[in-house]
């Protein structure tokens, strides 16, 4: 995926909490305008898979200003969970933002979706990208996607000079869905670089 990061060291999240450096995207510039593009004035927004809240942000900034997006991550990867520099890091900078209005599940996106029971209008995947896990993600959460509401997945196409191969589970999960057949009820909108947006008849 794209490198955003100088040098080796500032790579860490530490030094985006700090404030050091931004926080790093994990998507291109070109993905970043199609998130900010779909979500644009929605109010029940879910991301899963967080990061360091880049794309939570570009999310927040655009969505309605009455919505909420709820933002589910387990913050379990940190070597040191006392700090938990990129929980921190995603907080600081989502938290700059005042659009709307915000809340933490700080779970795996299979448990969140246990006691989950409203309708989302737009739907973001970019969680563990096995893909039993994105099975699942799909799986556990597209019920709830509103008609005219959409899923984005991450990291689900490949693409001229990209990091995704055609083995990685989102890439494999979207063409077995989207593009081997026609999933009733759903349709294929978008590809921008590695980012599909599909959205729910």
């Amino acid at each position: 995926m794209p490198e955003l990061g100088a040098h080796k060291l500032l790579r860490h999240p530490l030094f985006a909490w700090l404030g050091i450096r931004p926080v790093r995207g994990q998507h291109t510039v070109t993905e970043h305008a199609a998130l900010k593009k779909w979500a644009t004035g929605r109010s029940r927004l879910v991301e899963i898979g967080v990061a360091e809240g880049a794309s939570a942000v570009a999310l927040r900034e655009v969505m309605s200003p009455g919505g909420t997006l709820w933002l589910i991550d387990p913050f379990h990867l940190s070597r040191m969970r006392y700090i938990n520099a990129m929980k921190r890091a995603a907080h600081r900078v989502v938290e700059g933002c005042r659009n709307g209005r915000v809340v933490w599940i700080e779970e795996f996106s299979s448990v969140a979706a246990n006691d989950w029971n409203g309708l989302i209008d737009l739907l973001f995947i970019d969680g563990d990208h096995s893909e039993p896990c994105v099975q699942q993600d799909w799986d556990k959460w597209h019920q709830f996607v509103a008609p005219g509401g959409v899923v984005i997945f991450h990291d689900a196409a490949t693409f001229l000079g990209g990091w995704t191969r055609e083995d990685w589970g989102p890439v494999r999960l979207v063409n077995q869905l989207f593009r081997e057949r026609a999933l009733p009820g759903w349709r294929l909108v978008q590809q921008v670089d590695s980012l599909v947006v599909v959205e729910r008849s």
